[in-house]
């Protein structure tokens, strides 16, 4: 695909920083990690966690045992909500400040791990808060060292430099993104998501697909994305029925689990643009609202503004679940329609007016859109002009089912 899509003398840039540990057992690889990190002077310890998959999962006795073993004192914030908030990242890095935490452990999905990666920045700049950083008054160009233990397989941040979060006194929900922000190690162990909901599992499954989708038609993608993508939809495609039929099925996990690690070094390299840019206003007015069934929602809709100008890279990328596309701009209702068909067999059947949004409600999303800090870069890398008639129209087509 690369050779039909990308000019061999422009020269493109390709990131892949974090060492991850994937399979069965990876979480054992917390003793030499923290054997290293002791190696490194670091004495104390910062956990950042949701309430309770750190505990239920097992990966609190693994990592409470490996600093023990080195001598490393924890300790442990474990009230991060789905959709974090500034009030969280300054609470976690308060807590860190009382112990000097030399390093941060993230222990979770994308919320405790972007909860913790912003607190492991907030520690190496003193007299800077969650405001802060996430309304962009400072560029910050250190962090402490970060260690993702993740249990979900969609969020992708275990490997990338990006993080989010909502500022609670704006209701705004940017996206950050710092080389200091990538973690220095990372575990994806499949055992540990065996306990996901079967709406979870939705959920986070199809977040990874749409990180691919969007990191393969922004403007800044790359053949590495466009390769990355085709193989995360495939894997999704194959595997999640299986896991939904049999959550205890490993290989299924597994499989789930590499595609979200896949999809976080996808959007490393090519960014996201209309999808996220939408649904992160949407999940900071409702913070019930999961991430990924927000980008469930949306997606069709998206597909159908941006076929026409990726057709291409969308029917490469798409074949998995929408087999024998002939790459034309024509086909832009089709796809997108067959997409919105995909996610209805998977269960997912809610739309924007499902959600509780109104017609009416749109210009106010609009206008989060062009307020909310970074979704604007977002939009600036879009295949198709990110402009206001063009949000407002992905949000009214997503209000009902298209087909």
């Amino acid at each position: 695909m690369w050779n039909e899509s990308y000019d061999y003398d422009v020269v493109r840039e390709i990131r892949v920083k974090t060492t991850a540990y994937i399979g069965v057992g990876a979480i054992n690889k917390i003793d030499d990690i923290l054997a290293q990190m002791k190696h490194e002077g670091v004495s104390s310890i910062l956990c950042v966690s949701g309430g309770r998959s750190y505990k239920s999962t097992g990966a609190w006795d693994k990592v409470e045992a490996a600093a023990q073993k080195h001598g490393i004192a924890l300790a442990l914030y474990n009230r991060v909500t789905p959709n974090p908030t500034t009030d969280s990242v300054d609470e976690a890095a308060a807590l860190g400040r009382t112990i000097n935490a030399g390093a941060v452990i993230c222990i979770g999905g994308g919320s405790p791990i972007d909860c913790g990666k912003s607190a492991a920045i907030l520690l190496a700049n003193p007299g800077k808060s969650g405001e802060d950083l996430y309304c962009f008054r400072f560029t910050p160009e250190k962090a402490l060292p970060i260690i993702a233990i993740n249990l979900t397989h969609g969020t992708g941040s275990e490997v990338n430099r990006f993080a989010v979060a909502t500022v609670t006194r704006l209701n705004y929900k940017p996206a950050i993104a710092y080389d200091c922000l990538y973690p220095r190690f990372a575990i994806d162990d499949p055992a540990l998501m065996t306990g996901l909901s079967e709406e979870q599992t939705r959920y986070v499954s199809i977040d990874a697909v749409n990180h691919v989708v969007e990191a393969a038609t922004t403007t800044v993608s790359n053949p590495f994305a466009v390769n990355l993508a085709k193989e995360t939809i495939s894997l999704v495609n194959n595997w999640l029925p299986v896991a939904l039929e049999n959550p205890a099925d490993l290989k299924a996990r597994y499989g789930l689990s590499f595609a979200a690690l896949q999809a976080g070094v996808a959007f490393d390299n090519g960014l996201l643009h209309f999808t996220h840019a939408l649904e992160h206003p949407l999940s900071a007015v409702s913070p019930d609202l999961s991430h990924g069934l927000g980008l469930a929602v949306l997606l069709p809709a998206v597909i159908k503004e941006c076929y026409p100008a990726r057709p291409a890279v969308l029917a490469h990328i798409l074949e998995p679940i929408v087999p024998g596309l002939a790459g034309v701009p024509e086909e832009a209702d089709k796809v997108a329609k067959a997409v919105e068909q995909w996610l209805f067999g998977l269960g997912v059947t809610q739309k924007l007016q499902d959600l509780g949004v109104k017609e009416s409600d749109v210009d106010t999303f609009c206008d989060l859109v062009e307020q909310t800090p970074s979704l604007s870069l977002l939009l600036s890398v879009a295949p198709v002009e990110g402009t206001r008639e063009t949000v407002a129209r992905i949000y009214l087509n997503s209000l009902r089912p298209m087909a």
